[in-house]
């Protein structure tokens, strides 16, 4: 079987975003390089669909995700559900944001097949046992601002494609589109806590994840916040797992959810604010989702831990 690339499939889904933008809401344009940039929400109005099928894109096109609505407590929201059947490939692999990019006084955090070529960060890719192997690359760029060239230049030396073979695209936390595809990294986000917890990313067969869509902030700081909160006091992850040790994986499913984290309780803001807007300040057992489930299919026993908050959700997102 030929092994799977994140940035030939995420290509092909691509292809759709940019043969139709007016229907997505995103404008396509050259930069100087070559390299092409999809705004779709720094200045293009973006929406529902355009952060759908960027989902997708992040996904490496291993993916699929579709928007619907789902009730907490009394509340009913619009939400993202996401399922696929590669997850380490797709999550660790392709839509983690696990690329901390810094250019000439420009930050943005990026994610997306891209990091597969570029091995960004390498440890994860040793760990998962996969890179990828296509002459095109697209990478996501969480951010306000168009990026600088020297940021073109470097993606594409990281890549080691040419500038005509790039695609970088452009979703604010601040967008619709933005707020989607951070919601619709609801399975990564249960996947990275339970690396972390000791569980082998390639010991999940398939998973599945829903996560609520916040209401739009105009400030960068709120928009982060609510969509933090939509995953950790809204999201549900379901993982179908292939694992040995029984007894061990149920200690991993008790300490997964974010409420395991002695930061748990209080809307996201507040918690920023108090660690004086420094993330490695807050503790990482927070970013978890609200309810983590596994199904371990060696023996067909399930296993939950986790709630959803509504008190809080409905609280960060000004219900």
């Amino acid at each position: 079987m030929k092994t799977l690339s994140v940035n030939r499939l995420g290509w092909k889904v691509l292809e759709k975003l940019c043969e139709d933008t007016d229907f997505y809401g995103v404008k396509v344009q050259k930069a100087d390089s070559g390299t092409t940039i999809v705004d779709a929400g720094v200045k293009a109005k973006g929406g529902l669909q355009a952060g759908r099928i960027i989902t997708e894109i992040c996904m490496g096109g291993c993916g699929k995700a579709r928007i619907t609505s789902r009730k907490y407590g009394k509340l009913e929201l619009p939400s993202i559900f996401v399922h696929t059947d590669h997850p380490a490939i797709a999550t660790l692999g392709s839509q983690y944001a696990g690329w901390q990019i810094s250019e000439e006084g420009y930050f943005a955090i990026g994610s997306g097949p891209a990091r597969a070529l570029a091995l960004k960060p390498e440890e994860i890719y040793r760990e998962i046992g996969y890179r990828d192997d296509f002459d095109k690359a697209i990478v996501v760029l969480e951010t306000e601002k168009f990026p600088p060239a020297t940021l073109l230049e470097r993606l594409v030396s990281d890549c080691k494609i040419p500038h005509e073979n790039l695609v970088v695209i452009l979703t604010p936390t601040t967008s619709v589109a933005g707020a989607v595809q951070v919601s619709g990294r609801i399975v990564e986000t249960g996947i990275h806590k339970l690396r972390k917890l000791g569980l082998n990313p390639n010991a999940i067969l398939h998973a599945w994840g829903c996560a609520p869509i916040p209401p739009i902030h105009p400030k960068f700081a709120d928009a982060m916040a609510r969509s933090n909160d939509a995953i950790l006091y809204g999201g549900t992850a379901y993982y179908i797992v292939e694992y040995e040790d029984e007894e061990e994986l149920q200690k991993i499913v008790k300490d997964a959810p974010s409420n395991a984290s002695k930061d748990y309780g209080r809307p996201f803001i507040e918690t920023f604010k108090e660690a004086n807007c420094d993330f490695y300040k807050i503790d990482p057992n927070l970013f978890a989702p609200a309810v983590l489930i596994i199904n371990n299919i060696k023996t067909g026993r399930v296993f939950k831990a986790g709630k959803i908050n509504v008190e809080t959700l409905a609280k960060s997102f000004g219900l």
